[in-house]
C-alpha cells in the first residue's frame, strides 16, 4: 500500500468546521510535505480548484500548478501528483510545465486528469465546460498530445479540440509522467480505459471498490492494453485513542450547517454522472471520503486498510484535520501496522533519474 494526501489549498478539508487551523500558506503546505516523507508517506496529490470548494466561494484557495512545482524544488522524495482540467489549460503549453517540473523534482512529477464538474468555477474564471461526455473526449485529446510532444519531436496533432503543428519541447521529462484519472460515467470509464495510466476513484465500500477495480481491470483487457498501473482512492481518516472518541469526532464533523460551503453542492451532483449520489452528511467531507469506514482505533483503521488493499487498492489518497497532527499520528500508529518496515515504496530521485533514459512513467 503507498499512502498519500491532499495537499490543502482550501484551508482543510471540512464543511461544517469553520476553522481547522491550517493556513493557506506556502509555509504550511512546504512543512507539511517535508514532514510527510518523514513519517511514511509516498505521495501528495495537489488538487486544482481556483474557487475554494470546501469554505466557499469567496474564501482563499491556492493556485495548484504553482504550488506543485514549489513542493518539486523543496522536497527530496514525495511524488508530487498536480490535478489538471483541460478546460483550463493549452496541451502543449501543459506539456512543458509538466517536462519543467519533472527536472525540478528529478522524475517525481505526474498528473491527475480532471474532466472538470463545476459549471461556476468556468463562468467566474473562463473555463472551458461543455456537456459531460464532450468533456471526456477533450480530454483524451489532450492527454494524447501531453504523451506526443514528451516522446517526440517534432510534433504534429489535429483533431476536434486542439490543433498543434510541427511543436518542439526539449527537454524531454526525465521520467514520462504517469496520467491517473477517475470517473464513474459509461463515457469516463471507457475513456480512461484508453488515456490513462492509473485509475483513482472517490471513497466507496470494500465491495464497490472490489467491483470497480475488477471491472476496470477487464475494460482494460478487453482493449489490449496494458495493465493500469495503479489504482487510487479518497478517504478521509479519524484516528483516536478508543472507538467511542473517533465516534464523537465524526459527529462532530458531520453535523450539517447549511451555508456557503455547500455552494458546490448542487454542481456537484448534477454536473457529474456518479454511482453514488451524497447526501449533505457525506459531502461534509470532499470526495466522499467517509464512505470507506476509516474511522476508529488504529488498529482498527490499519484492518479496515487492509480489507482494501485485498480488494485491490493500493495507492491511498488520505485527507486530515488538523492536517499536520492528525498526519502525525497516522505516520505513528498506522502506517506500522500496515506496512511494518514503515518504509516508503516510492523510488529515489536518484533511482528515478538513472532510469528515466528506459522508464515509462513513475513506477
Amino acid at each position: 500500500m503507498r499512502f498519500g494526501y491532499w495537499t490543502p489549498l482550501f484551508g482543510g478539508w471540512l464543511r461544517n468546521v469553520e476553522d481547522e487551523d491550517m493556513p493557506v500558506t506556502f509555509d504550511y503546505v512546504k512543512r507539511l510535505a517535508q514532514r510527510a516523507e518523514r513519517i511514511g508517506f509516498d505521495l501528495t496529490l495537489v488538487p486544482e480548484l481556483n474557487l475554494n470548494d470546501i469554505k466557499g466561494t469567496a474564501a482563499p484557495s491556492l493556485e495548484a500548478w504553482a504550488l506543485a512545482a514549489a513542493l518539486a524544488a523543496t522536497t527530496e522524495r514525495l511524488e508530487i501528483m498536480a490535478a489538471m482540467r483541460p478546460g483550463y489549460h493549452l496541451p502543449a503549453v501543459t506539456a512543458k510545465q509538466a517536462a519543467t517540473i519533472d527536472e525540478i523534482s528529478c522524475g517525481r512529477f505526474t498528473f491527475n486528469v480532471v474532466s472538470a464538474w463545476w459549471a461556476e468555477e468556468a463562468r467566474q474564471y473562463g473555463g472551458i465546460f461543455s456537456e459531460h461526455d464532450d468533456r471526456y473526449a477533450r480530454t483524451e485529446e489532450f492527454v494524447q498530445i501531453l504523451k506526443g510532444l514528451w516522446s517526440e519531436t517534432p510534433y504534429s496533432f489535429s483533431g476536434e479540440y486542439y490543433d498543434v503543428q510541427n511543436a518542439h519541447l526539449e527537454p524531454k521529462p526525465r521520467v514520462t509522467p504517469r496520467i491517473y484519472a477517475g470517473g464513474e460515467s459509461e463515457a469516463g470509464k471507457s475513456s480512461i480505459t484508453r488515456f490513462a495510466d492509473a485509475y483513482l476513484t472517490h471513497g466507496g465500500t470494500v465491495d464497490e471498490l472490489r467491483t470497480k477495480i475488477a471491472e476496470m481491470r477487464r475494460r482494460r483487457e478487453d482493449a489490449g492494453a496494458a495493465p493500469f498501473e495503479a489504482f487510487g482512492m479518497a478517504a478521509y481518516v479519524i484516528v483516536r485513542e478508543t472507538e467511542v472518541e473517533a465516534q464523537a469526532e465524526l459527529a462532530r464533523i458531520t453535523d450539517v450547517q447549511h451555508g456557503k460551503a455547500y455552494e458546490s453542492y448542487q454542481d456537484f451532483i448534477s454536473k457529474s454522472q456518479l454511482e453514488h449520489v451524497p447526501s449533505l452528511e457525506d459531502y461534509s467531507v470532499s470526495n466522499r471520503g467517509l464512505r470507506p469506514g476509516f474511522v476508529g482505533t488504529p488498529q482498527q483503521v490499519a484492518d479496515r486498510i487492509l480489507e482494501f488493499e485485498d480488494a485491490g487498492v493500493d495507492t491511498l489518497l488520505l485527507q486530515f484535520s488538523p492536517q499536520a497532527e492528525e498526519m502525525e499520528r497516522f505516520g505513528e500508529q498506522v502506517i506500522p501496522l500496515v506496512r511494518p518496515t514503515g518504509a516508503s515504496v516510492f523510488p529515489s530521485p536518484s533511482a528515478s533519474a538513472s532510469t528515466s533514459a528506459s522508464a515509462g512513467s513513475v513506477a
